[in-house]
């Protein structure tokens, strides 16, 4: 069972939403983590990774402790990273910090002023909104799923790499750890796996190796995943 939702907020909300400050970081944030890892091993078959250039967002990686709270945000961070990296708009937009996240939901409704500064989490469907405030005319389509493993889901994912080739944020009910998909792998033999970008990790990383070797940049048989309803973010940015 899927259920498509779609939202857009009116432009004159838009421009007052996507000025950001600048950031600076302590160290330089890993790029597109995901290309270094190759497909499958033992697992012939069509390999589609998210084109575009994106930053990978973490725990602490701005200086914010968020560590087991934070995990929505930093999947969004490094979303919007690519929508701006597509858009070619790094000389204009920030990808902005948590709490500027949280002063946008706040801003168009979505919640409390007492949100701002908290440590509530956010989910796909949050991570929805922020984008649809900060950017003009980019759709996205939420898809809430029963069963990520059905042929149905699969297939949407599947087409959604080949036409976009993009992003897609998600997040469970009882698997509430998000995460980014920027990949798909079919196989004949051994069916489907996703390229999950898992922005759990804290400290300094040391390469994109290290966040393979760690398992935080891994593929994920569509079978390993939890039995969960999931709500996938699919980010329809060309």
């Amino acid at each position: 069972m899927t259920t498509t939702t779609t939202c857009e907020l009116a432009a004159t909300q838009n421009q007052q939403l996507n000025k950001f400050v600048a950031k600076t970081y302590k160290y330089a944030l890993l790029k597109n983590v995901h290309l270094t890892l190759h497909a499958p091993v033992h697992s012939p078959g069509e390999t589609i990774y998210t084109r575009g250039k994106f930053n990978y967002f973490h725990y602490g990686c701005d200086g914010t402790l968020d560590t087991g709270w934070g995990c929505g945000y930093r999947t969004l961070q490094t979303a919007i990273s690519w929508i701006i990296n597509k858009r070619n708009q790094e000389m204009t937009q920030n990808v902005p910090s948590i709490e500027e996240i949280q002063r946008t939901l706040v801003e168009i409704g979505d919640k409390p002023s007492r949100f701002i500064g908290s440590r509530d989490w956010i989910g796909t469907l949050e991570e929805f909104y922020v984008i649809d405030a900060i950017f003009e005319n980019l759709p996205c389509r939420i898809v809430h799923v029963q069963q990520l493993n059905s042929q149905q889901i699969i297939e949407q994912i599947r087409k959604y790499f080949e036409e976009y080739c993009g992003f897609i944020a998600m997040g469970g009910m009882s698997d509430m750890a998000s995460k980014g998909i920027a990949g798909i792998h079919l196989s004949q033999s051994d069916g489907v796996s996703l390229l999950i970008v898992d922005p759990h990790f804290s400290g300094v990383p040391s390469s994109k190796e290290q966040l393979i070797h760690k398992g935080y940049v891994r593929w994920m048989h569509i079978s390993e995943f939890e039995e969960s309803a999931y709500n996938l973010c699919f980010i329809l940015q060309k």
